[in-house]
């Protein structure tokens, strides 16, 4: 059975009898990883694929490439009748260093504006191009997710503003940054009406929440009715959306369960605050994209192993897989190949429940 068949058996909801391992397509370029020895070995892989085209009529995005420190430094500017917003970015996936934000758009709430009048008359058309190319490529390897960018509070928390600006002209309440999220928040609703006309059934939102940076208040006004109305869009679709949530997600754990979504990224303490065991008790029917903790990898190879197959143990055996997702570890020769050969004794290991492909999903 091929990794695409376990995988989409195990979104099916059948018995997990050999555990799934996939990493993002978003580290593939990092050239210090022998990723071909690593699919060899039965490691899989997840490609993301936009399947929205969107424009922006009323500004205009300019992009700029130079080098910096030996990094790849890319600097935007958008540009409206009412002003100039900038933001850049430092790193290169070419050498392992995945871009990373270094200035914001938003500096100060006047620039709230600035981004309205950019956004305004924003259209969004659907298309299977890109997720189509990418089916083509990836054949048994995994499968394609569309991928979605992150809802509007999280957008502009996180992308627009900038953590600590952001949390302090929430609190002042001001009015072009409430603007601003009112308008989001529509289209947002527009470009799912094209999402849930594709061909993926497997849809990502990158919204990378830890409840302590948010709050639980600030979630259910801000981002909870922008959720439901996803889910009202994609209701009847035969769509499957998923979050990527890779922080502290306790205090949220009653919205989650209402909400119905999948989680993405999954992670345990220290850089989340729930246990795979808890986890499945609150979430019984969430499918879960598994990532082991960063600060495993530093571990003697065996107690690794030990808590990766504890984990399986704990959610199992069903509705999960494992994923590289928030960084590949330096240790990676040694590490994921000794994952991998375990998951793989699990399939063997006798008495092992068999699922039968194509077999409907089970409560």
């Amino acid at each position: 059975m091929s990794i695409r068949e376990r995988l989409l058996g195990a979104l099916r909801g059948e018995a997990v009898t050999h555990p799934v391992y996939v990493v993002y397509d978003a580290f593939l370029p990092n050239p210090t990883v022998d990723w071909e020895w690593l699919f060899s070995l039965g490691l899989g892989q997840v490609n993301h694929a936009f399947v929205v085209e969107e424009k922006h009529p009323h500004c205009e995005i300019i992009e700029r490439k130079s080098v910096e420190g030996g990094l790849e430094r890319r600097d935007v500017t958008i540009r409206t009748a009412g002003g100039e917003l900038h933001e850049y970015y430092l790193g290169s996936s070419s050498k392992g260093v995945l871009p990373w934000r270094m200035e914001h758009f938003i500096k100060k709430p006047s620039d709230y504006s600035i981004m309205v009048e950019a956004l305004e008359g924003s259209t969004y058309t659907p298309t299977d191009r890109a997720f189509d190319e990418s089916e083509a490529a990836i054949g048994g390897r995994g499968i394609t997710i569309a991928h979605v960018d992150r809802t509007p509070f999280q957008k502009v928390q996180i992308d627009f503003a900038g953590i600590e600006a952001f949390s302090c002209h929430l609190a002042d309440e001001e009015p072009a940054l409430l603007e601003l999220l009112a308008l989001m928040n529509s289209l947002k609703l527009d470009e799912f009406a094209c999402v849930a006309a594709s061909k993926a059934r497997f849809v990502k939102l990158w919204e990378n929440i830890g409840i302590d940076a948010v709050g639980p208040r600030a979630y259910r006004k801000h981002i909870v009715p922008v959720y439901e109305g996803i889910n009202a869009i994609l209701r009847g679709t035969g769509k499957k959306l998923m979050v990527h949530y890779d922080g502290k997600v306790r205090l949220i754990a009653g919205d989650i369960a209402r909400l119905g979504f999948d989680l993405d990224s999954l992670t345990p303490q220290p850089e989340g605050d729930m246990e795979p065991a808890e986890a499945r008790r609150l979430w019984p029917q969430c499918f879960f994209w598994l990532h082991p903790s960063l600060t495993w990898f530093s571990l003697p190879q065996k107690e690794l192993v030990a808590r990766i197959l504890a984990m399986a143990s704990d959610v199992g055996p069903r509705r999960y897989c494992f994923e590289v997702s928030e960084g590949v570890p330096s240790n990676w020769k040694e590490t994921i190949p000794a994952i991998l050969e375990a998951l793989a004794a699990e399939a063997r290991r006798p008495g092992r429940p068999i699922a039968q492909p194509g077999s409907p999903e089970q409560s």
